[in-house]
């Protein structure tokens, strides 16, 4: 018969490999679909900003800033200082020492982080 203690330890080893290899950014993202990210040329309208609809004017869009310091990502002029100040992609990417975006939220699949990204990376562009 198995000591308890044998078992406990084997328990805790296999949870851990299990918990490990699990589901991570990158594969949650191949099991949504996504299998290639373009990021060459960055359009702020057509890429940056259907991001930011989904997953930021709901506290930081024009108006919608009461509870979120005030910052206001609802237009190319606002978000061009966020952008060029790091706080962007720092928030987005949830770098340390950043408030990781979307607040409270798992981080946005890596393929929105890295069009960001990209695009501050581009020079910030109206297009």
């Amino acid at each position: 018969m198995m000591k308890p203690k044998f078992l406990m330890v084997s328990l805790v080893i296999c949870a851990t490999v299990l918990y490990l290899s699990g589901c991570s950014k990158e594969s949650e993202d191949k099991l949504a679909g996504t299998t290639t990210c373009d990021t060459t040329s960055i359009s702020y309208s057509l890429q940056v900003v259907p991001i930011l609809q989904t997953n930021c004017y709901e506290c930081h869009g024009s108006g919608n800033t009461a509870g979120s310091g005030g910052i206001d990502l609802g237009s190319y002029t606002n978000l061009k200082v966020y952008a060029d100040n790091g706080y962007l992609v720092g928030n987005v990417s949830h770098a340390p020492g950043y408030i990781g975006m979307p607040y409270g939220r798992p981080m946005l699949p890596s393929c929105e982080v890295n069009t960001i990204a990209a695009w501050v990376h581009q020079g910030t562009k109206n297009n």
